[in-house]
């Protein structure tokens, strides 16, 4: 019995860790995953996030890129949610602190900002004193859609953890220097790209978005 010929499935994003991490969360899946920038022709401008959650924003990317490439699409919609910050950054994650420059510059100044708030809302404890870390977690919800707009399937992911006042580690992007899996006892910053596709959001996203994908491509 021959496999199926692998679907086209573009990545409406710009991220290209995204895309990476993607691959390799939805590697054994009959589809070829790519990225904005690999599409022949005229670019795709992303539209605008206007929803006023993530399983709104990624149904609005997903469909949009799907009926501009006339493809099927995967649209990744995360962020960073503390709750003693009223779930802050939340669907803004990305463009927390209004910053512009390149992805790593807009990245300090969001972690900058979130971690000036914690502070001043005291959540990392009284000088001198205890320093409690407060609890936090990403959040990653991932739509499919159709080639005509309309949207096949979801998946969601929770990975909690906790908010640290300094950065730790080199590796990773947004917020993941920041925050800490205590069963981990380090952060996403800290660990390697394997050991983070087990137990992150996007991993988790993935792992229920895997069924549904399949049973959706063979409408």
């Amino acid at each position: 019995m021959t496999s199926p010929m692998p679907v086209d499935l573009v990545v409406a994003t710009g991220n290209p860790h995204k895309v990476d991490e993607l691959r390799t969360l939805l590697a054994g899946l009959p589809v070829r995953l790519i990225g904005l920038g690999d599409l022949p022709g005229a670019r795709i401008d992303m539209p605008e996030e206007t929803g006023s959650t993530f399983e709104d924003n990624a149904d609005l990317k997903a469909a949009h890129v799907a009926r501009a490439a006339g493809l099927w699409a995967l649209a990744d919609d995360s962020g960073f949610e503390v709750p003693a910050l009223g779930g802050r950054p939340g669907v803004i994650s990305a463009r927390y602190a209004g910053a512009e420059g390149t992805r790593e510059e807009i990245d300090r100044a969001n972690n900058a900002k979130l971690v000036a708030e914690a502070r001043a809302a005291g959540l990392f404890g009284n000088p001198g004193g205890a320093a409690p870390r407060p609890a936090a977690r990403f959040r990653c919800v991932l739509s499919v859609a159709r080639p005509d707009g309309s949207v096949a399937c979801r998946g969601v992911g929770l990975c909690e953890g906790v908010l640290t006042e300094e950065a730790r580690g080199s590796g990773g992007f947004g917020y993941d220097p920041h925050f800490l899996v205590p069963d981990l006892g380090r952060t996403f910053a800290e660990i390697g790209h394997a050991e983070k596709n087990a137990v992150s959001h996007r991993a988790r996203a993935a792992a229920e978005l895997r069924s549904r994908l399949a049973a959706a491509l063979g409408e």
